[in-house]
């Protein structure tokens, strides 16, 4: 096997102006998801992406759910004895925004100082090419099985796909899982993340008259919608920023965490501002609790009028503890605001999509394969064991339906790539790590798997 990961990694490096290629192509197509849609740019980023499966040595699939795109399924069957591994990743991607602030077109890939920009240059077609890469580099022929599960709906929560893992385990049944839809907690650290915050959202809104009335006749008296809903929000932290939502776990992270500076810096902080919240930078981000107001429903600036507000709504963002259901935490949120009375007055609340979290175990042979292969990627550098504030829903579905499998949540982003925002990008040379990464980890697990 060790002259074979030889050639292996060899053939990476070799790989890179075709995957490249591929992946400029994929970026080309764009592949937004929206609700209740399943157009022609989803199609083709799905067709696409079983072409690139299918020449990789996978024998392609489609599978078709009630509201989501096309799941892109596969095969290789494992050698007599050897373990299989599931591929997850996803074609969709989020919508470019203001192309305004992008410094190139969003859906033309263009490279500048080593980096390859454009929406879903990262999160996460470039971790479809890392799965591709590391098949070829074996000649479509692992040491290992190989299953897929390639989403077009997760941007936007996965519809159907969730609950299908449960009633049809067999069609994912593997040892490990690779989730590629991650990476480095910064460029050049090789990083595995084992923990996932889960997500559940809660609108909320105070509505107090039948309309408008004029601020001079009627402030004063007239129950102003706004600042109830205003005062509703601020129960939801402390004096210090720390979430104060009874039932809503919180714990330590007791692994290494990111320094503030470089968080700061990443988080794009500005100069005095402080930090929210107490404790350690791992609890607040990783580990515990918190809550965003991402979208507010009010009167605006510019066309603000003279008047009091007769309804104002938001929608609140709320990450979950890794291993706690996200719908307790939802209705542990809601009951906060239910009992909140601003002025007297009754908040109104409704639940939103929610998404269970995930902790890894990572004491078996499947980590000890990817210590070892990220490692080596990284010219032997230490391997991070980090959490995540985000959320992927399908993992704590492969997870519940799969058990005994470990996860591998891995990729070829980093913590300057942009995902969501203007001017995304994925670094060439973290992509062609990953892949050399995954690659190697195919060997090194068939190994520890056999041992």
């Amino acid at each position: 096997m060790t002259d074979a990961l030889t050639d292996v990694r060899a053939a990476v490096t070799a790989l890179l102006p075709r995957l490249r290629r591929d992946l400029e192509d994929l970026v080309r197509i764009p592949s937004v998801s929206v609700p209740g849609e399943v157009g022609p740019d989803l199609l083709a980023a799905f067709d696409r992406t079983s072409r690139l499966f299918a020449d990789a040595g996978v024998a392609v699939g489609r599978l078709d759910l009630p509201d989501t795109a096309p799941v892109l399924v596969g095969e290789i069957p494992a050698p007599p004895g050897a373990p299989t591994v599931l591929l997850y990743s996803h074609y969709d991607v989020v919508p470019a925004g203001d192309e305004a602030l992008w410094d190139s077109p969003p859906f033309e890939p263009t490279e500048r100082d080593g980096a390859l920009y454009g929406r879903g240059a990262a999160d996460t077609k470039s971790n479809i090419l890392m799965h591709v890469g590391a098949l070829r580099a074996w000649g479509g022929r692992p040491p290992v099985g190989v299953r897929l599960c390639v989403e077009g709906y997760e941007e936007i929560g996965s519809g159907a796909l969730l609950g299908f893992p449960a009633d049809d385990p067999e069609l994912f049944r593997a040892d490990a899982l690779i989730i590629g839809d991650m990476g480095s907690i910064a460029p050049g650290t090789p990083t595995l993340t084992t923990a996932l915050r889960g997500m559940a959202n809660v609108v909320v809104e105070c509505r107090t008259l039948a309309s408008g009335k004029h601020s001079g006749q009627y402030g004063g008296a007239a129950p102003d919608a706004l600042l109830a809903l205003i005062a509703a929000l601020a129960s939801l932290h402390d004096a210090a920023g720390d979430v104060a939502v009874a039932g809503l776990r919180r714990e330590e992270w007791d692994g290494p965490a990111q320094a503030e500076a470089q968080f700061r810096e990443l988080g794009t902080v500005l100069d005095g501002v402080p930090l929210i919240g107490t404790g350690g930078l791992g609890s607040r981000i990783w580990s515990g609790p918190a809550i965003t107001v991402t979208g507010l429903d009010a009167p605006s600036v510019a066309g603000a009028v003279n008047a009091v507000a007769p309804h104002a709504r938001a929608v609140l963002n709320v990450r979950v503890h890794p291993e706690q259901d996200a719908r307790e935490a939802q209705e542990a949120v809601m009951a906060h605001l239910r009992a909140q009375r601003p002025f007297g007055i009754e908040p109104r609340v409704a639940p939103g999509p929610t998404g269970n979290g995930f902790a890894a175990s990572t004491d078996g042979p499947a980590y000890e394969a990817a210590r070892a292969a990220w490692s080596e990627a990284y010219d032997d550098a230490d391997v991070l064991l980090a959490g995540s504030g985000g959320s992927i829903p399908i993992v704590s579905a492969l997870a519940g339906a799969l058990p005994d499998a470990e996860a591998l949540l891995v990729g070829t982003t980093d913590g300057y790539a942009n995902i969501h925002g203007p001017n995304e990008r994925v670094l060439l040379d973290e992509l062609e790590r990953a892949v050399r990464a995954e690659a190697t980890f195919l060997g090194l697990y068939a190994e520890a798997f056999a041992r």
